[in-house]
């Protein structure tokens, strides 16, 4: 089996997402574990595991339905994109490789194209160069200066462009402040991320929440295994203090392996929406019973 965790540039229309996320259901063979949206960010998760040859047709339909329904001139939102169907990651689960995930992503990459006319950057372990590797040297406004991956432009006119990559599991913990200036969240962020000397295989911004009023640290926590999940809790909320300000809630966006819930129990139930069904191999026998 594989997993798949697209994210869509969409987070307010619920009818857009749920058109989006009936797309990849109704694919056969693929198994829809769940989604979520995010207003301010504006945009959805959805995870689905499956076969990987439902998995990859799973992503492709999922593609072409946000490259449908989603305008990415008029999309306005925290969070950095570049495209409707913004980023595909292909996770590989027990029984299979990360060279099927990267097989999966090239195919996937190449399917989306030649249907949808979306061009593809390839990145992780899916990358073709090495430049490419980390997400965060491509996704940006002007992609990286050189041609994509797969297709003869830099970007769909309405849909952009989409990033389909193979990596292991990733995290996506989000921790509320008790203040509303985003320039704090932004310096927490600094402190704790990979980038900028502080903790392994951290990615962090500093954003602005309207719904909420308040500013956020929203991480990537790209290899649970190697890095001190509570010893980031710990940093945020001395950093917090530094500036005046606490970490008021946290959360977390999408599934959780049950080894890093197993390594970290507290950190996960600190989140307000943590729930065992969140952990990826209960919601899969869950759904399987």
């Amino acid at each position: 089996m594989l997993e798949c965790v697209p994210n869509f540039s969409e987070g307010q229309d619920q009818v857009v997402v749920r058109a989006i996320a009936d797309a990849i259901a109704q694919t056969p063979g693929v198994l829809l574990l769940g989604w979520e949206s995010d207003g301010d960010h504006n945009r959805s998760v959805i995870t689905f595991a499956g076969p990987a040859d439902a998995v990859i047709e799973g992503a492709v339909r999922g593609a072409g339905k946000a490259a449908e329904l989603i305008d990415l001139a008029a999309h306005q939102g925290v969070h950095p994109r570049v495209g409707a169907a913004d980023v595909i990651p292909f996770v590989p689960l027990d029984g299979s490789t990360m060279q099927d995930a990267v097989a999966a992503a090239h195919r996937a990459g190449g399917e989306i194209w030649r249907r949808w006319g979306v061009p593809v950057y390839f990145y992780e372990h899916a990358a073709r160069s090495p430049h490419r590797r980390r997400l965060e040297k491509v996704r940006k406004r002007e992609f990286d200066g050189a041609p994509p991956d797969i297709g003869n432009l830099a970007g769909h006119p309405t849909a952009g462009a989409s990033m389909v990559g193979a990596r292991g599991f990733l995290i996506a913990y989000n921790v509320q402040l008790a203040t509303r200036d985003a320039a704090v969240a932004q310096a927490i962020a600094r402190k704790i991320r990979e980038s900028s000397g502080g903790f392994p295989h951290v990615k962090a911004l500093g954003l602005y929440l309207a719904s909420r009023d308040c500013a956020q640290v929203s991480m990537n926590l790209t290899n649970f295994a190697e890095t001190p999940l509570e010893g980031v809790y710990d940093a945020i909320c001395v950093a917090a203090q530094e500036h005046k300000t606490e970490a008021a809630s946290s959360q977390i966006i999408g599934f959780i392996p049950r080894r890093a819930y197993e390594m970290a129990s507290e950190f996960f139930r600190r989140a307000e929406n943590f729930a065992e069904s969140r952990i990826l191999e209960y919601r899969i026998a869950e759904l399987l019973r």
